[in-house]
């Protein structure tokens, strides 16, 4: 199976982002990958209205992080999302993060799947859904 389309958000990390000691805190770096994937399935036709309307969505069943460089205020980041693998209800993602200089400042992997949010349980992903993680039907095991 071959991974998705590889996704790039820029941002500039702002005064909001930052704790005490001047850099992104922590949980803030959970809040902008989440801006990330919603910017990329939004886009792709999987945004709230369409959400509500089906009655499915993704749900996050896991993260693994690491923090290797600081980011400050001011620093113009990208954050670059690709789903690796997708196996029966259970999909992997990487988001990273990068500086302007093209320095890995953050890494993640997540394990996700798509809910329905009546039955409150994980379903197969639909031909949509992977659409809008950039994958097509036939990279889904």
């Amino acid at each position: 199976m071959q991974p998705s389309e590889k996704f790039t958000y820029p941002l500039t990390i702002i005064e909001r982002h930052l704790d005490t000691f001047g850099h992104v805190n922590n949980a803030t770096y959970l809040e902008i990958l989440e801006e990330a994937r919603w910017d990329i399935i939004a886009k792709r036709g999987f945004d709230i209205p369409s959400i509500k309307e089906k009655g499915i969505g993704p749900v996050i069943l896991g993260f693994t992080v690491r923090f290797s460089k600081e980011l400050t205020l001011r620093e113009k980041i990208r954050v670059e999302t690709q789903t690796v693998s997708y196996v029966k209800k259970i999909a992997i993602m990487e988001q990273n993060i990068y500086n302007d200089k093209g320095e890995i400042c953050f890494e993640s992997s997540l394990t996700m799947g798509l809910m329905d949010m009546n039955a409150r349980k994980l379903i197969l992903p639909t031909a949509d859904w992977l659409q809008a993680i950039g994958m097509d039907t036939a990279q889904a095991a």
